[in-house]
This record gives structure tokens, sequence and C-alpha cells, in this order.
């Protein structure tokens, strides 16, 4: 809309990292995607060469200005607390207290949004309905975006000849490749076998997901929209999707300290210190093995310094040599950073001054920005955090202009 194009009949793909081979699509125009077969998950090299394709960079801020704007319509309608924003371009909308006070249908309700959507940004929307979360969702996916007046309606009576009859399992919301390939295991290849499957003797070989899932089969979602889950325990963290396979160790280093610090900074920024330092390391698609998942119990610090040394210590234990793809760090078991844990092995005033200086760096990256001070070897092949900084949920701004 932007840039006065046609949403619906403009060939265009929304990709991160363009110039790299590795560049990962985030979206696709509806036409791009049945013309030319791109989906979310496509890489650069992936894409088909057509003259009237736009391949364009993320542009986070107008996406955040925008939906902002499309959930403020939907208050005029709805209270706050039935409303839940489920990601950048998805929100749940609980219509049953308002019925009665507009005099309005749940489909009523879904052409009035669609309609003012459509006046005030001039975007199309498609909508699904359902008696929970988990059937408007599905309604969404499976139905709506395929009706002409893209909305899609379906109920606890409509089951049999809803859910169960989705083609493929991993059209069903929760179901990834991996979990698609443990259900075909237990000889699942349809809704209708999932939902027929004993409820009991599922979770011995999924656990509780199993047996939501059977429960999700049958449209039961018992999820309500306006409880905010509260995790039993808290962790900071934040991964990395790499452009390319990293396959030097000194550059995985490098990403490593980066992504490990950058967590640390805002372990400090909420005034916690971690006792549990996990490192997540995902391979190549061309690699035998995924990767690994390793934590560490330590004393409590909020200190870059023992972190990155933490993580990197996690590293060199557990890594097999295989090209790297992402780099995620998390700090968990979550204590107040009132107190500094001292230990025999060093002198006070080294972990005090270690104190002082993470204390000095975040202030001045907090009023300067974070590029105002950096470690040498940021500015070093593979580095990656200059240049993260600068982006918005992890992709480019975008509010320079148009390119």
């Amino acid at each position: 809309m932007a840039r006065g194009l046609d949403p619906l009949n403009t060939l265009l793909v929304v990709m991160s990292g363009a110039d790299s081979p590795g560049g990962l699509a985030l979206a696709a125009s509806p036409r791009a995607k049945k013309e030319l077969g791109i989906s979310n998950v496509s890489r650069r090299f992936e894409i088909p060469h057509h003259p009237d394709l736009l391949i364009v960079p993320p542009r986070m801020n107008l996406y955040i200005e925008k939906n902002i704007k499309i959930n403020e319509l939907f208050k005029e309608y709805v209270a706050d607390e039935d409303i839940l924003v489920y990601s950048i371009d998805e929100t749940f909308v609980r219509v049953d207290a308002s019925e009665k006070l507009f005099n309005m249908t749940p489909h009523e309700f879904a052409v009035q949004f669609q309609r003012e959507i459509y006046h005030e940004l001039g975007l199309f929307c498609t909508i699904g309905i359902g008696d929970n979360m988990l059937l408007s969702k599905l309604a969404l996916d499976n139905e709506a975006k395929n009706n002409r007046n893209m909305i899609a309606e379906w109920r606890y009576q409509d089951v049999s000849k809803t859910v169960w009859r989705i083609s493929k399992l991993t059209d069903f919301w929760g179901i990834n490749k991996a979990m698609e390939k443990r259900l075909n295991q237990l000889g699942i290849y349809s809704i209708y076998d999932l939902a027929h499957y004993d409820f009991f003797h599922i979770k011995h070989p999924l656990g509780l997901i199993g047996q939501q899932l059977v429960a999700h089969a049958w449209g039961i979602d018992r999820a309500n929209i306006n409880e905010t889950y509260k995790p039993v325990s808290k962790s900071i963290g934040n991964s990395q999707m790499l452009k390319k396979d990293y396959t030097k160790i000194d550059e995985i280093k490098i990403v490593i300290r980066e992504v490990a610090e950058q967590v640390a900074t805002r372990l400090r920024a909420k005034s916690f210190q971690t006792e549990c330092v996990a490192l997540s390391i995902g391979y190549s698609k061309y690699s035998e093995s995924t990767g690994f998942r390793r934590q560490i119990n330590i004393d409590a610090t909020d200190s870059s310094k023992e972190l990155v040394m933490h993580c990197l210590q996690l590293f060199d234990t557990h890594y097999n040599g295989e090209a790297v793809r992402s780099v995620a760090v998390s700090y968990s078991k979550l204590v107040g950073n009132q107190a500094i844990q001292l230990n025999l092995f060093e002198e006070a005033t080294t972990t005090l001054n270690d104190r002082l200086l993470d204390q000095t760096i975040d202030v001045i990256r907090k009023r300067f920005g974070f590029d105002a001070i950096v470690h040498a070897s940021s500015l070093l092949e593979g580095a990656t955090a200059i240049e993260r900084s600068h982006l918005v949920g992890g992709h480019a701004g975008g509010m320079d202009g148009l390119t």
C-alpha cells in the first residue's frame, strides 16, 4: 500500500538479508505465493526469477505502526481484555460481551472489521470465526484465506466436516515437521487419525503435548483470551539466525560472545542475576545432526565477562565441528541483583571493577546507542552485533524511505 500497489495483485516478497543467497522470505503477496510458490520459509536462492517480482526489505517500524492502528479499531467494539495480539499480523478478538451492545452477530462483526480496516488503512484482512481461539485460527488458516469474502466460521458441531478434513498435519496449529514425523511413527497421518487416537496412551510417547493435540483435533481449546500466561520459571534470552553457515570457530565464538553480552545487558536492565546459563547451537540443514542445547548451573551473576565465559565453555565442550546456522543464549533461575557473590579465587576489587565496567557500558549504550562502544571483535568478519543493533524485532525498521 505504501508503494501505491494493489496488495492482492502485485508480485512482492518481503525478504530479510536479500543480498545473501540464504536470505529468508518473511512474507509474500497472495499472487507471489500462488504463481511462484513462495512461502514464508523460502530462501533467496529458491525464489524463481520473474521480471515483475519485487523483493523488498522489512519495514518493522511501519508494520508496528499499522498493527497498533488496527488494534485501536478493535477497541471501539470490545474491551481491552477481549483482545490478544498474537503476532505482528494476527489478533484474536472476543466479541461475546459486545454482541448485544451492538446487536451484531460474530459474522457481522467480521464484516465490519474488514470494512473499517480497508477504509482506514487500505488493507485487506482474512478472519476466522470459532467457538474458541483454536477453531478461529484453524478457520483462518485453512478456509478463510481461500474464500471469496475472506471469512470462515468453524463451530464445535462442524469439527468432523472441517477440522478432520485438514489435508496435512502441518496445516494444523501446533504441528511442525518434527511433530509430524513423531505422529507418523505412531500411525497418525491425518487429523482424523489424531482425533481417534487413544487420549491416555498418547501421553507416554508424546507427553501432555500429545494429549493436547488429541483434544485440539476435537476442536477443544480451554485457553482464555484474558488469562496471561505466567511461566513458573522466568528466563531472559535471545536467538539469532545467521545469514550463512558459519564454519570458522573464531567467527562462531564472536557471535556467541555478542549474543551472550546482549542478553547480559537485558539481565542487568531488569535488575536480575542468573544461576543458570543455556546455549543452543543450530547446525546447517546440510549437517547430519540438528545441533545441541546445553546448560550449566553457576553462582548468581550478571557479569558479561563471566556469562560469556560460561557460554564459550559450553560451546567448547559440546561442539562437534558442524557448520553453524543459529545461536541462542538464555539465562534462567533469576534472582535479584541486590548482592554480589564473591569467591576465593578472585580479588574483590576485580569483581567490583568488572561490575562497574558493565554498568558504565550500559549507560553509554543507552544514551548514545549500541555502537557507541563495542568490542574490537565486533568489527571482524562474521560479527553481527553492530548490524543487529539497528534492527527492530530482528528485522530492518525501514523508515528511511522505500527501497
